[in-house]
């Protein structure tokens, strides 16, 4: 029962880092994506700019995820990462959202 207890502690923090990897990883990805319809640009080519990019701002997730120290770190990185684009995509849904009424 010991080492069961010890397996499962053990892959913890891996299976915290793959979450973060996939989950956080997608949402930062699809947070710059809608962020990026704040600048300054055509809305067509901000839409492209934003998918374009967002193939990037996965993959730098995903290896900022299994570079850290530790998951924590992980995490905490991606959450700093997510809060100035969660700021911009904010502006964005709610300017659009004031449009269409």
């Amino acid at each position: 029962m010991m080492s069961v207890l010890r397996g499962v502690w053990r892959a913890g923090p891996v299976l915290s880092r793959t979450i973060a990897a996939i989950g956080g990883g997608y949402a930062l990805a699809a947070l710059f994506s809608v962020a990026v319809l704040a600048l300054p640009m055509t809305r067509p080519q901000a839409v492209i700019t934003g998918m374009l990019a967002s193939f990037a701002i996965y993959t730098c997730a995903v290896i900022w995820v299994f570079a850290v120290r530790s998951a924590w770190r992980a995490w905490a990185g991606l959450l700093v990462a997510a809060l100035p684009l969660l700021l911009a995509a904010w502006s964005v849904w709610s300017s659009s959202a004031g449009a269409s009424q």
